[in-house]
């Protein structure tokens, strides 16, 4: 069971717990489409959704009964719901509570009560919610509160299990780049571990149709690979079912690479008018590939912190 009393978070850490699981700006997904059909069956409501407070916004990962993807972050009730990471938040009236009488969205949409149950990582960080929305005043029964809570439960442990396959799958794309494999024979190598990630890739899909985004993204691998030094050793691949790229460098001229794969990200973030973000870090050859990669992925985490 999971302790959440004991963890005390940072907004900083509690958004790099966010950044960790790499689930926000990602493609549909039927289980937690069911979540919320599940949410809003169980409570009654005509609105449910799964939501993750990003920086400065509030983003869907799935929804019923709502129009758009994501709102801004200070007018998100999950935002005061992910402040109390052990409790569910109900408002039994919206206009009612000084802190969303004049909120606009909730205004736009007639919503007057919501309830909310906090999405929490087993370390403690909260990092969005399962949450129901009504058209009018009312109250949840014991029953319902109970069942929000576990839907909360199932969708983190959805989360995580995603977290720890695309872990799994990084660990094997950086124990079989050649540079790696060779360095198993020898004392070590050092290395440079590039991460690229694009983002709000459901946005695309939606905009572009998912057919089309894989088109962009395959042709975005071939440009991406073309930057490297093959008789360097150098290798790249993409995390399945997402815009990540992990790029494997050899140290020999390594600077080189990197500005002709930050040239390849400026152009693909301009023309899909979407960010495509590089994090870079150098190793020694004393430490693991993947000490290297957790490096790169804290200055891709800088790099998101960059775009607010």
């Amino acid at each position: 069971m999971t302790d959440h009393s004991s963890a005390a978070f940072t907004e900083t850490e509690r958004q790099h717990a966010l950044d960790a699981l790499h689930v926000v700006g990602s493609l549909p997904e039927p289980a937690y489409d069911d979540i919320v059909k599940v949410a809003a069956a169980v409570c009654g409501t005509p609105m449910a959704l799964v939501t993750l407070i990003d920086r400065d916004r509030q983003w869907f990962k799935a929804r019923i009964g709502v129009e758009g993807s994501e709102t801004d972050r200070d007018v998100a009730v999950c935002d005061h719901a992910i402040r109390q990471p052990d409790r569910l938040l109900e408002v039994g009236d919206l206009k009612q509570d000084s802190r969303f009488v004049d909120n606009p969205v909730l205004n736009e949409m007639g919503a007057r009560f919501y309830a909310g149950m906090p999405l929490v990582t087993r370390e403690g960080a909260a990092v969005g919610s399962v949450c129901v929305v009504d058209l009018t005043p009312r109250s949840l029964s014991a029953e319902q509160r109970e069942a929000l809570q576990a839907l909360a439960r199932l969708t983190m442990n959805l989360m995580e299990a995603r977290s720890r396959e695309r872990e799994q799958e990084v660990a094997t794309i950086l124990e079989q780049s050649p540079l790696v494999e060779a360095a198993h024979a020898t004392t070590g190598t050092a290395c440079t571990v590039v991460i690229l990630e694009l983002q709000d890739l459901a946005a695309l899909a939606e905009q572009m149709g998912e057919r089309s985004l894989e088109r962009q993204l395959q042709q975005l691998d071939v440009a991406l690979e073309q930057c490297l030094d093959a008789t360097r050793g150098d290798s790249i691949n993409r995390v399945t079912g997402s815009g990540e790229f992990i790029a494997v460098l050899g140290s020999d001229q390594a600077s080189d690479t990197l500005a002709a794969l930050q040239a390849v990200a400026d152009d693909a973030s301009s023309r899909l008018a979407r960010p495509l973000l590089l994090g870079a870090a150098g190793g020694t050859g004393e430490e693991s590939t993947s000490a290297v990669f957790l490096r790169a992925d804290r200055e891709l985490s800088a790099r998101k912190d960059a775009q607010r």
